[in-house]
């Protein structure tokens, strides 16, 4: 897949350092696969989120970060909504940012 807007991992993970690995590791792992449904993402992220509007959230590092993703199926693009801490994700509206 082709993710857009890596720089939003990059500036997460100079404020957050132990972020840095988990968030490195889901960017390879993601860009290198190929999703055309969201049984595809399931099939690797088990415990990945999938909501309305082509979102999904990913848990990384255990619980402690949340990613949400929007999914162009059709393009093989993956457009990085947000990233933060899962108290900040209990303060947004996933199906919406």
């Amino acid at each position: 897949m082709r993710i857009i807007a890596r720089s939003t991992l990059r500036e997460f993970w100079q404020l957050h350092a132990d972020a840095e690995q988990p968030l490195k590791a889901w960017f390879q792992d993601v860009r290198n696969l190929k999703w055309t449904s969201p049984a595809d993402i399931k099939a690797i992220y088990a415990n990945a989120s999938i909501l309305p509007n082509n979102r999904v959230v990913f848990n990384i590092k255990g619980n402690n970060y949340r990613i949400i993703v929007h999914v162009r199926y059709d393009l093989g693009i993956v457009f990085i909504r947000f990233v933060g801490t899962h108290q900040e994700y209990d303060n947004i509206e996933a199906t919406t940012i």
